[in-house]
């Protein structure tokens, strides 16, 4: 019989590295653990959509948060004063590569539509009447709340619950280990009441939007809103991006229960940062920056790895880069999180958000894609 102790109270918040960035949290968790934490290999996790606090795991069968999503010091990189706004591109092309027609140096339109007016994704898994070319119909039932179990976690993650462990079986202190789980009992179990029922197009692949191009990095969340209504379209809400990673069968990852580095470009070793970096276009300009970014990036191409694709048919959702989405209900500068995780040795799921960054901050592992409404029937 589990017996259910205090719920654990939130952490003092980290302070800040000299970072643009704060140290995130994983968002929307909610963790009961069995056992002594040092012994603790499975865990019922009930993940909500929206919610940011975070609080490190307590005594045993204790309900509470889930903890902060651990970032390597300096994760992301941080901006000078002076870099805080993108700098001016020549000729009418905007800091994306796309000029102010909507059209691309390629000749390919930010819509991922080529000037001949034909889409290199039409007729693709989830292509729809109701969606632009470029984008994926998303349609069912969604579930708010979710009860997803961990049978087995990264053994990097259980040494550093075992090192944090006092005599009372509390997990204390904070941690850099991100907590990585392996395997998720089956099925995942809906604990919501209702289903909310959804539809909506979100783009195949994460920005700017074309198979065999490196997603975008070094955007802030202003930013990302921006562009995506700069091409008649918005960013995508933490409940948008949770069901077209995870589908109707509330899957962990996109492709399922068990933790695939072979499936999604997650898990890659961490690398420290050196320099402090500018936003994407000025940093290309400057050789120090521009060699920082390249000895750090482990981007791989938009839609490179075929079995990361979500039920719905959407690529990368789990890895490669951040997303930045809107949390809808909160106040600015406190609207934004990241989704999906990176290429690093983090989370690399469907449900957690970070919500600890404010919008303006930007880093070299974040992204976005963008959302749309479905076209009526």
């Amino acid at each position: 019989m589990r017996r259910r102790a205090r719920r654990a109270g939130p952490p003092a918040a980290p302070a800040r590295r000299g970072s643009a960035l704060r140290r995130p949290s994983a968002a929307g968790l909610v963790v009961l653990c069995a056992g002594l934490a040092a012994a603790c290999l499975g865990c019922d996790r009930r993940e909500h959509a929206a919610t940011d606090a975070a609080a490190p795991a307590g005594l045993a069968g204790a309900v509470a948060t889930a903890p902060a999503e651990p970032t390597p010091p300096d994760d992301a990189a941080a901006a000078p004063p002076d870099a805080a706004a993108p700098e001016p591109a020549p000729d009418g092309v905007s800091n994306d590569g796309v000029s102010n027609d909507g059209v691309s140096n390629d000749g390919v339109s930010a819509d991922g539509v080529s000037n001949d007016g034909v889409s290199a994704d039409g007729g693709l898994p989830g292509s729809s009447a109701e969606c632009p070319d470029d984008m994926v119909l998303v349609e069912g039932d969604y579930c708010p709340l979710v009860e997803q179990i961990c049978l087995k976690h990264h053994k990097e993650y259980e040494k550093d619950q075992a090192r944090r462990a006092n005599p009372y079986g509390e997990v204390e202190g904070s941690s850099s280990v991100s907590e990585r789980c392996l395997e998720y009992r089956q099925p995942t179990v809906c604990l919501s009441k209702k289903r909310t029922p959804m539809r909506y197009c979100v783009d195949r692949y994460e920005w700017p939007n074309r198979k065999g191009e490196l997603p975008a990095l070094l955007v802030s969340w202003r930013e990302a809103v921006k562009l995506c209504e700069g091409v008649g379209k918005r960013l995508c809400t933490e409940d948008e991006f949770n069901f077209a990673c995870e589908g109707e069968e509330m899957l962990p990852y996109t492709y399922g229960h068990v933790r695939d580095a072979s499936k999604c470009n997650i898990d890659r070793p961490f690398r420290q940062r050196e320099l402090s970096l500018y936003r994407y276009e000025r940093c290309m300009k400057d050789p120090k920056c521009k060699a920082e970014l390249e000895r750090l990036d482990q981007r791989v191409p938009a839609g490179s790895m075929t079995g990361c694709v979500s039920p719905f048919g959407v690529h990368d959702l789990n890895g490669n880069i951040n997303e930045w989405v809107v949390r809808p209900g909160r106040k600015s500068p406190q609207r934004s999180g990241l989704k999906g995780g990176w290429w690093g040795p983090m989370r690399g799921r469907c449900r957690p958000t970070v919500g600890f960054h404010n919008e303006e901050d930007y880093g070299y592992e974040q992204g976005f894609r963008c959302c749309k409404d479905a076209a009526p029937r």
